[in-house]
């Protein structure tokens, strides 16, 4: 099994230094060695569904969490949620908003969609290296899920 059949975790961000942080502070913690990365909504898509360039990964491994940006060319953080949300298959997986807006408007409506958090991306690359490990450490070590093979998802 590759590493894009098993990963753990899903970065939907278009911003390379951004992404970087990202995935630096998740691998220093040891949280999971199975992050990848897409540049942008539609990868994304195509990734979680198994479609495009993604049509061989194995299905039947989605995401423990997303963190997903908000504004990203193609396809945006917004309509990511919306598709995720409502696909019985990945509605529960974890999804996270990390984005540098903190529009009242885009809070309400990724709430609205189903995000379970919504984090804005601190300024300085510490303090965003720190909210990162504090969102992976919450949602890969202490947030429980139903098992999958016990009939729970």
């Amino acid at each position: 099994m590759g590493e894009l059949d098993r990963s753990e975790i899903l970065l939907v961000e278009d911003t390379p230094s951004d992404a970087e942080i990202t995935l630096r502070a998740l691998r220093k913690a040891l949280l999971t060695d199975c992050v990848h990365w897409v540049r942008d909504g539609a990868e994304a898509l195509d990734y979680t569904f198994c479609a495009g360039a993604y049509a061989q990964r194995d299905a039947r491994h989605v995401p423990r969490l997303i963190l997903l940006d908000l504004h990203m060319p193609r396809v945006g953080g917004i309509e990511v949620l919306r598709h995720l949300k409502a696909n019985p298959r990945t509605s529960a997986i974890p999804v996270v908003m990390m984005t540098s807006s903190d529009d009242e408007r885009d809070i309400v409506e990724s709430y609205a969609l189903g995000v379970n958090g919504y984090v804005v991306k601190p300024v300085e690359s510490a303090v965003f290296r720190d909210t990162v490990l504090g969102i992976g450490l919450f949602w890969m070590q202490l947030n429980r899920v139903p098992d999958r093979d016990a009939g729970g998802g």
